[in-house]
């Protein structure tokens, strides 16, 4: 693979991944309610999601995927209720994702789960499988061994993305600090809810 594909690579995949989207929406809600270092978590769910869909996009896998589309729907809507149903408590400010008050102090979100909404969130959604199918075939050289040239546009793909989580997370967590400093935690629960009801909703219609 030559320097001007990588160049053209990283340019065209930046500009996708830092694009609004599910997962970003995801890492910015949770950046506002349980802050940068805990959405880490979800962050690692998520790159092991888009990892795997890149990697079974390149194999040949996601044509298979994307022809059985009851695999999808059922995925799709189990993840985009639980989203929606994490949305309605944080609009209530429950739940241990919605920022605590007084009255609502209670364990934060394990880290386990925040790993799976990331990891499900990134895997169910078919036009992420469509995308890398489309994208990635283009950069791959066939008269070279396919393995290296996938870790390497892997590599690329994965920091790309966890740059922009982080970037949408730390975006979340100033939004945040705003809110905070003008007392409204309850409003501030209700931006988040609505944003997490979205990306539930924004995964079923996918």
């Amino acid at each position: 693979m030559n320097t001007a594909t990588l160049v053209v690579f990283i340019s065209t995949f930046a500009f996708v991944s830092v694009t609004p989207g599910m997962c970003m929406m995801l890492s910015l809600t949770l950046g506002m309610t349980i802050g940068v270092r805990r959405t880490l978590f979800m962050m690692a769910g998520e790159l092991v999601g888009v990892g795997l869909v890149a990697s079974l996009s390149v194999m040949g896998v996601a044509a298979i995927m994307l022809a059985t589309p009851e695999f999808f729907w059922v995925f799709k809507g189990l993840g985009g209720a639980y989203l929606l149903w994490l949305g309605i408590q944080m609009w209530q400010s429950k739940g241990k994702l919605s920022v605590p008050t007084e009255a609502t102090q209670g364990p934060p979100a394990p880290a386990k789960a925040l790993a799976i909404q990331g990891f499900v969130t990134a895997v169910a959604n078919p036009k992420g499988w469509a995308f890398f199918m489309a994208l990635l075939p283009p950069f791959l050289n066939a008269s070279q061994p396919l393995a290296p040239q996938m870790v390497v546009l892997l590599a690329i793909i994965l920091t790309l993305e966890f740059a922009s989580l982080v970037l949408y997370a730390s975006g979340g967590r100033m939004l945040s600090g705003f809110l905070r400093q003008a007392g409204n935690v309850r409003l501030m629960n209700r931006i988040a809810g609505t944003l997490m009801m979205g990306v539930g909703v924004w995964l079923w219609l996918g």
